[in-house]
């Protein structure tokens, strides 16, 4: 026999803890099961000199303050911290070093939840994990010579375990341009590839952080279907890099289309010899273990806002889910209470004897 809950949450990251947080004030019995070992640490293994572009008054998950400097921008470690902090000061009920292995209808309404370190039985589950853990890399790097250095930015940590040489930083988003920013300023030779740069913002703007005007002004709560909030999404702003002062420190080098021995082609025929690739070239979807017909052809949920079609299965912290700051730290606290209530209602609608879906 398992463990049995009323909802299963899928993962222990921002997402999941504000879910949680969510659920035991709607009254809901639940487990949030994170595969890592600690709470915090898919933050605690980015790359060491990561601070968020956010000020901490704008990091807050709902209930508790983000300690320290309202108008500072925190570290990477200081968010795990917090993440951590949070879960134990509102008793969540986190169960760390538990990863999902299989997820099924239990053929009751339901849901079987298989782990590596048991079974759990719901009613109900959130999946809060999945939008951000596994790289996405152009599959004719394969073809690089072995002995080119390839580092997702998942796994870059500091200039320091980059090898000498040329170093071409593949994606211009906000990750790709810090990286080769900091590559550029330790002394490496840096090559940019990327079809396009998003606008740039300034980290302050008229004496205020550009996220005091973002709040002010409402875009992260803009749609990404519509308007401005679909332009935005077609074209993500980098945020505090100065773009122009980096431009005179790398070279920049249109979309990458092929690989040749030790060196990265362009669209344009020019090749980029390297010694090391950074690929900032994002994520994509993963959940081999989600066996409910919830994916579309390219493995992503089919979802509106979060809820699917299936009865009882809806997720929290995708990109875009419902405004642009879905899967934004101190704003997927809107998103989880929407879900969570979701959850409550229907779980009304079960106990009064209505059916679900």
């Amino acid at each position: 026999m398992g463990t049995d809950v009323h909802t299963v949450v899928v993962g222990g990251g921002q997402a999941g803890l504000a879910t949680g947080y969510h659920l035991r004030r709607a009254g809901i019995d639940c487990a949030v099961l994170d595969a890592h070992p600690r709470v915090g640490d898919a933050w605690r293994r980015r790359w060491d000199s990561l601070t968020l572009f956010t000020p901490r008054r704008y990091d807050a998950l709902p209930g508790l303050a983000f300690p320290g400097d309202p108008d500072g921008h925190p570290g990477k470690d200081e968010v795990a911290d917090y993440l951590a902090g949070y879960a134990e000061h509102f008793a969540l009920p986190v169960h760390t070093g538990c990863s999902v292995t299989a997820l099924r209808a239990d053929g009751d309404g339901g849901f079987i939840a298989d782990t590596t370190t048991g079974q759990w039985t719901a009613r109900q589950v959130v999946v809060a994990g999945g939008a951000f853990h596994t790289p996405s890399v152009p599959a004719f790097g394969d073809r690089l010579a072995p002995s080119v250095v390839q580092v997702h930015s998942a796994a870059y940590r500091n200039p320091a375990r980059i090898p000498d040489g040329d170093v071409v930083v593949v994606g211009a988003g906000n990750t790709g341009v810090q990286i080769a920013a900091e590559l550029a300023a330790y002394g490496r030779r840096v090559t940019l590839a990327c079809a396009q740069l998003g606008p740039a913002l300034p980290q302050r703007l008229l004496g205020r952080d550009i996220f005091w005007w973002f709040s002010r002004l409402g875009t992260m709560g803009l749609s990404g279907q519509r308007g401005i909030g679909a332009r935005i999404r077609a074209r993500n702003p980098i945020i505090g890099t100065d773009v122009q002062a980096l431009m005179r420190m790398v070279r920049r080098t249109g979309r990458v289309v092929g690989a040749e021995a030790n060196a990265l082609v362009a669209e344009d025929g020019t090749r980029h010899p390297a010694a090391a690739v950074v690929w900032a070239t994002g994520f994509r979807p993963s959940y081999p273990w989600l066996r409910v017909p919830v994916l579309d052809d390219r493995g992503a949920p089919v979802h509106c806002g979060g809820v699917t079609d299936w009865p009882g299965l809806s997720f929290v912290g995708l990109p875009w889910q419902r405004t642009r700051g879905s899967a934004v730290l101190g704003w997927v606290g809107r998103d989880a209470e929407v879900i969570a209530g979701h959850v409550a209602a229907t779980a009304g609608r079960a106990r009064t004897g209505v059916r679900i879906g």
